[in-house]
């Protein structure tokens, strides 16, 4: 699987921000007040393509609203990281893509999430269903590669605090996010992307999420060619700001970013 061909992809972010977004509700911060377009940031979530293959990585509290505003119509499948809601909250909102393909949603969770979802959605799961609600069809992953349609997937376990989570690697991208720690072996699986998402919360310690010195050092250690970080929080600062300080290899992505591999 290693050795998988992967086509060319497109990606685009549809959301770079942390659990509570930028702005925060109820903040009045120079940054949660800022009018640049790139301090604005909805909860962490990426659209894969290929020619052939359309897939979101997690449906965050604002799935609907990401999907409406980039006029997306057709999805194939769901890749879950975790099971925590600003990750999966939003997935009631497939139901559309249900009723206009008449086919349920793919959706690709390790263990821990696949349960957290029955649990949660309950009411897609019932003997008895209700008119319109979701239809799901849960497939249980581990660190065995896969594919999701034309697209290799090798998930890279990671740490957030004392959660497993899962990073993707697809060809020569990577994406990580929610994590504080990864472990040697897993690393090897990240190592050499062209391009290495990881998380990057604030400038602070935190118990669960690299800081923004964390994750340079973690995308230098990987050796990726170019970074990008995500799952921001207004504590990090303004978006204009942040970037001159940074390596030219590496960026903080904004929503709407699209990275062509």
């Amino acid at each position: 699987m290693s050795a998988a061909v992967c086509p060319p992809l497109t990606i685009t972010f549809l959301g770079t921000g942390t659990s509570s977004g930028v702005p925060m509700v109820g903040c009045d911060c120079e940054v949660c007040r800022s009018t640049d377009p790139n301090d604005k940031r909805l909860r962490s979530s990426i659209m894969v393509e290929s020619a052939t293959t359309r897939f979101v990585v997690d449906t965050t509290p604002d799935f609907r609203y990401q999907m409406l505003r980039l006029g997306v119509k057709q999805l194939d499948a769901v890749l879950y990281t975790h099971p925590h809601k600003d990750h999966m909250a939003g997935l009631d909102d497939v139901r559309p893509f249900n009723f206009f393909t008449k086919q349920p949603m793919k959706l690709y969770a390790n263990e821990l999430t696949a349960d957290a979802i029955r649990r949660d959605f309950y009411y897609a799961f019932s003997e008895k269903k209700y008119p319109g609600v979701p239809n799901l069809d849960i497939t249980t992953i581990d660190e065995t590669p896969f594919f999701i349609g034309d697209i290799p997937i090798t998930p890279i376990l990671v740490w957030h605090l004392k959660m497993p989570v899962y990073g993707f690697r697809m060809g020569s991208f990577t994406y990580i996010t929610d994590a504080n720690r990864i472990d040697p072996e897993e690393k090897n699986k990240a190592r050499g992307s062209k391009v290495l998402v990881l998380n990057a919360l604030r400038r602070e310690a935190h118990i669960s999420h690299f800081t923004l010195t964390e994750a340079i050092a973690m995308a230098n250690e990987l050796e990726a060619e170019e970074a990008y970080f995500t799952h921001i929080s207004h504590q990090l600062g303004k978006h204009a700001d942040v970037s001159q300080e940074l390596p030219n290899h590496i960026h903080l992505a904004s929503d709407g970013t699209v990275l062509s591999l």
